[in-house]
């Protein structure tokens, strides 16, 4: 959706653009991204109340770098750069970029050296701030008209402002958790700066979408959903439900690697509480038997999301052959994380089954109501919608399920393996008083086996990896410091109850730099 008075990001390529988004959306500030290539005619049309210059991988000197008109700053509006947004900036506007002595990553602090910038405003600025930092150039020299703000160990300008022209530039990250103050300057920049106020809602949300789904879909046509009972396609069906009523139906799809019980539980919901029409295929043996022999992780996943594919159209058809239409609960994290949600330079980590995984060619359209919330705005969304509480707060589950939780080959036999060990850290975790600050709790089967003993006999079996995260978006997480006495019985019970494995490990990994899922 476009909306006139957004704030506009205009993405160069960060993993973090869609997070500049959400922390604006967080303020109840209307915020959407559009590539660095819009043109400014274009921009103008949205007639955007402010616009954010992302991060990106580039450097902003190179011939080829991305970059943007410089038209922007004359739109009268306010913008602020960060990290290679402040450096093109820079960059545009007459000031000076270089590479730096040495790369500057992670943790730092900023001493603020003017007080009176805007964006510090009521942050105590006495002691120097942590701050994120990602980034190998520096910005020399700012523009004529400039003035520093802040600096750091590595650098003399590490922030500065124009306060006549409302142009704002940050070399470090804001938007991440990591700059602990980065949510109060993203506020001191958009009610201050921009005196945006919150106007933007879950209720406004449902109106909008509901209203384009409807003039989208003509009456009488069919529209599938593909439901797979996590927070994402199930918030999805109510809504396109909302807007279309009967001319949807549900399909799920039994591919022989989901959670243990995961069919029985979304016949019973879906069928019992939404009242839904639901068909239910077992397609097991068509899933398990296209992933025989396929170890690599990118694999996996296309494979998953084409047969998924196939699989809804084949059911269209049975079901009504002029079905035109594939609901699917595809998030904001799902795309940036496969492509640029709208044409800009992002890199590509990896494919999501619903998003890189999709065949060329599709019989059918697809409605993704979800694609620009995060999950935190999907769960805002169900709550508005009346969904009951313990749908909207199961752990999020990927896509393509247990298959890129089984490292190696996937098989029946693994994946039997892997349910029973992950019911037992399900039971046990919810057992515990850190299940409801939990973000992902699961386990990973590794293709490794190690050297047990069970009973005075030697055992060669599995590993088992326990992976616990914490996280509000699933851009960024870290590890869970799961008591020692909740591990310890997660281990004991599961080589003790689950054949095949003989040993335990915790990943103690954050994301960045590790993913949440090991594939």
């Amino acid at each position: 959706m476009e909306h006139k008075g957004a704030v506009v990001v205009l993405d160069f390529g960060s993993q973090y653009t869609q997070l500049i988004a959400r922390r604006v959306r967080e303020m109840r500030v209307y915020s959407e991204i559009h590539p660095c290539t819009i043109t400014l005619d274009e921009l103008r049309a949205l007639a955007p109340a402010a616009v954010i210059l992302s991060g990106g991988p580039a450097s902003a000197y190179e011939e080829d770098a991305p970059t943007f008109d410089a038209g922007v700053f004359e739109l009268g509006v306010p913008v602020l750069g960060i990290c290679y947004g402040m450096q093109l900036a820079g960059k545009l506007l007459g000031g000076r970029v270089v590479p730096g002595a040495r790369r500057e990553y992670g943790r730092a602090h900023m001493e603020v050296s003017d007080a009176e910038c805007p964006l510090f405003a009521g942050i105590d600025v006495r002691e120097p701030l942590p701050v994120w930092m990602s980034h190998g150039d520096k910005v020399e020299a700012l523009p004529e008209g400039f003035r520093a703000c802040g600096r750091s160990r590595n650098s003399e300008i590490v922030a500065g402002y124009h306060r006549e022209r409302r142009v704002y530039l940050v070399q470090y990250h804001p938007e991440v958790a990591h700059t602990p103050q980065g949510v109060a300057m993203l506020e001191n920049f958009v009610h201050r700066v921009c005196d945006l106020g919150p106007n933007w809602t879950m209720a406004s949300f449902i109106e909008s979408t509901t209203t384009e789904i409807r003039a989208r879909v003509p009456a009488g046509k069919r529209v599938i959903c593909g439901l797979s009972g996590g927070v994402d396609s199930s918030v999805a069906a109510v809504l396109v439900h909302r807007a279309i009523g009967e001319q949807l139906t549900c399909i799920f799809v039994d591919n022989g690697v989901l959670r243990g019980g995961e069919r029985g539980d979304v016949e019973r919901i879906f069928r019992e509480h939404f009242h839904m029409e639901l068909r239910v295929v077992d397609a097991r043996e068509r899933f398990l038997g296209a992933l025989a022999g396929v170890d690599d992780p990118e694999q996996k996943r296309k494979i998953i999301g084409r047969e998924f594919i196939a699989v809804f159209d084949d059911e269209a058809r049975k079901l009504d052959p002029g079905a035109e239409f594939l609901v699917q609960g595809t998030l904001y994290p799902d795309v940036i994380e496969s492509v640029s949600p709208r044409g800009g330079p992002s890199v590509t980590i990896k494919s999501h089954h619903n998003v890189g995984g999709l065949p060329e060619r599709m019989k059918l359209s697809l409605i993704e109501p979800l694609r620009e919330l995060f999950k935190d705005e999907v769960r805002q969304l169900g709550d508005e919608l009346g969904m009951p509480h313990h749908v909207l707060w199961r752990q999020p589950f990927p896509g393509p399920g247990l298959a890129v939780r089984i490292l190696g080959e996937v098989t029946a036999e693994r994946v039997a393996t892997l349910q029973r060990a992950d019911a037992i850290i399900d039971e046990e975790m919810r057992a515990s008083d850190i299940y409801a600050s939990v973000w992902q709790s699961f386990g990973v089967l590794l293709p490794v086996k190690t050297v047990g003993v069970m009973g005075d006999q030697r055992t060669y079996e599995s590993v088992l990896a326990l992976r616990a995260v914490h996280s509000s978006d699933g851009m960024t997480a870290d590890w869970v410091k799961v008591p020692y006495e909740v591990l310890g019985t997660i281990s004991n019970r599961i080589i003790n109850e689950v054949p095949g494995i003989n040993r335990v490990v915790y990943d103690i990994s954050s994301k960045p730099p590790a993913t949440i899922e090991w594939e």
